[in-house]
Parts: C-alpha cells; sequence; structure tokens
C-alpha cells in the first residue's frame, strides 16, 4: 500500500499520458526501486513513496533512469557540501539569502496541467558582498522543497523567466567554467524538466552571459529560449495574471513572494536538518569512487544539459 498525495486530475492525465505512470503498477514499482537501493552499498538515501515517485515521474517510470538520477541526486549531494551542508532555515545567513529572492516558485501556473513559474533574478544582490555560493545554496533549498511538495514541478516541470535587471560583468565573473560545471550537474540531478526559459529586461552584459551558458545548453532547450524586450512581449507568452505586479502583472507583490517562500523553508527545517543524514559513502561504492575532484576536476568532461 503507497502513501501517495492523490494528484488533480488534469495533472493525473498528464502524468500518464506524458510521464507513462500507471496507477495500478506504482506500488510496483516503488516496491522494484526500494529493493535496488537496498542493495547498494555506498547509498543511504530516502526511501518515503512521495520522495521516490517524483524520480519515477521525472524519469518517465524508466526504472533504470530512475536508479541513475537517484545515484547522481546523492553523488551530488554528497560531493558539493559547499551547496548541500548546513541548511538550517533558520539560520541568520540563510534568512538574509533567501530575503534577496534571486529564485522564486511563483504561485501560479500555466494552466492547471501546466509547468510552474520559476523567477530567476541573478542580479538582484550585488556580488562584492554576498557569495554566489551561498546564492545558489538557497536555491537548491527551494528545489529540494519543490520535489518534496510541489507535484506541478515534478509532473508539468519548469517555465523559467529569467530577470536579467541588474547584471553586471562583476556577476559574470563569478561563473567560472567548474562553478557552472557544478551548477549544470545539480540542475541534472532534480528530477524536474525545464520547459523553456524566457528572459526579460535584457542588459548589455545579456550576450556575454548567454555566450557562456550555451554551450551546456542542449538543441532542444536552446530553441525553447525567448528573450522579450518588454513587459508587452512577455504577457503574449505568461499572462499577466500569473506574474508579480512589479512585472506589470496582476499576481502578488515580490515582497510577499518572498516572504512566503522564505517562511516555506522555515516550515521545513526538520526536513534540512534530517536531510544532512542521506548522504553517499563513496568508500563503499562498487568501482571507482565519485569524488568532486572525479567528478568536476581537469580530467572531467563538459556535458551539455539535456531536457525534456
Amino acid at each position: 500500500m503507497t502513501s501517495l498525495r492523490p494528484l488533480a486530475p488534469e495533472l493525473a492525465t498528464k502524468a500518464r499520458e506524458e510521464l507513462n505512470e500507471v496507477t495500478a503498477r506504482v506500488p510496483e514499482d516503488l516496491e522494484a526501486l526500494k529493493a535496488w537501493l537496498a542493495k547498494q552499498p555506498h547509498l543511504n538515501p530516502r526511501t518515503d513513496d512521495q520522495f521516490l515517485v517524483g524520480f519515477l515521474r521525472g524519469c518517465k517510470f524508466s526504472l533504470e533512469k530512475t536508479k541513475e538520477k537517484l545515484d547522481t541526486y546523492y553523488t551530488v549531494k554528497t560531493a558539493l557540501p559547499e551547496f548541500f551542508e548546513d541548511r538550517d532555515p533558520c539560520d541568520q545567513k540563510i534568512q538574509e539569502y533567501a530575503q534577496l529572492g534571486v529564485n522564486l516558485p511563483l504561485p501560479h501556473t500555466m494552466g492547471v496541467d501546466g509547468p510552474r513559474i520559476i523567477l530567476v533574478r541573478m542580479g538582484a544582490y550585488d556580488p562584492s558582498k554576498r557569495s554566489i555560493v551561498d546564492v545558489m545554496k538557497v536555491c537548491y533549498m527551494i528545489t529540494d522543497l519543490l520535489v518534496l511538495n510541489d507535484d506541478t514541478s515534478v509532473i508539468a516541470g519548469h517555465m523559467v523567466l529569467v530577470d536579467l535587471r541588474g547584471i553586471t560583468f562583476s556577476s559574470l565573473s563569478q561563473f567560472s567554467p567548474t562553478f557552472i560545471k557544478k551548477m549544470t550537474s545539480v540542475i541534472e540531478a532534480f528530477p524536474i524538466r525545464t520547459k523553456g526559459i524566457h528572459f526579460v529586461n535584457p542588459s548589455s552584459g545579456f550576450d556575454a552571459l548567454f555566450k557562456l551558458f550555451h554551450g551546456f545548453l542542449s538543441k532542444k532547450i536552446q530553441e525553447r529560449i525567448a528573450v522579450h524586450d518588454t513587459f508587452e512581449a512577455l504577457h503574449k507568452v505568461i499572462p499577466k495574471s500569473h506574474l508579480p505586479e512589479e512585472y506589470g502583472g496582476s499576481g502578488g507583490k515580490l515582497t510577499a513572494i518572498i516572504d512566503d517562500c522564505t517562511a516555506n523553508l522555515v516550515a521545513h527545517k526538520s526536513f534540512f536538518l534530517e536531510d544532512a543524514k542521506y548522504r553517499n559513502d563513496e568508500r563503499k561504492r562498487p568501482g571507482r569512487p565519485k569524488t568532486a575532484s572525479t567528478l568536476f576536476g581537469v580530467e572531467g568532461s563538459f556535458r551539455s544539459l539535456e531536457f525534456d
């Protein structure tokens, strides 16, 4: 007997038609996955049904892809402590970074079975005073909660809205090739698909930013990128009702959305404290251990980000 949240009918239909989810077979799929996890000496994963079904859905119920994704998820979390350790949302530093509002899941989705809109504001902080590592730590905390709680994110994916306002060459200088590789590895580890990327407020630094990341994007996602010079152009793609007031919409004020997001992190303090114990013991991995140096050192080759 599985213990899963019931899905909205529209999401259940999408999961069936696009993700190969067969309700009657889900318990069997979960048991097969748990049996495999129990045999992996290096893994120490969460095994609750709701968490695992998120990975099955993110991998379109391919058991082999789900195994690989889960292994990658915990390998990355173990290899990158700078992103995944010391994640107490009540810590003053975490609170301060959360209040920057760099990565915000918006309250509205693109229709009842459409993707969650994620607003990214990399120009919302001063790079001379704030660490990009800590910015990303909070971003990944937010993503962890989306995997845990938001069926829309897992089933329908994300529509990413990138606000380029405030991005400077100083901002861009934080993105070394190694850092970009770490970021893309983390993105690949989460069972959430990116359905499109929309840029707004393009600045003089946009070309540099785009060139920086272009090599890491698959052809599929390159075809889903759009740049909007005005809010009016953006509204033709994302309705005003879905967007914050600061973006010409009627979907609430940014400050309120940021406060809600921060409060949600705090409400899940126990999750983050517990999550810290779910890490790999690479000494027990069959074959060669996977560490930060083997994953992100000079021997590693760059991979293009693949999005569904």
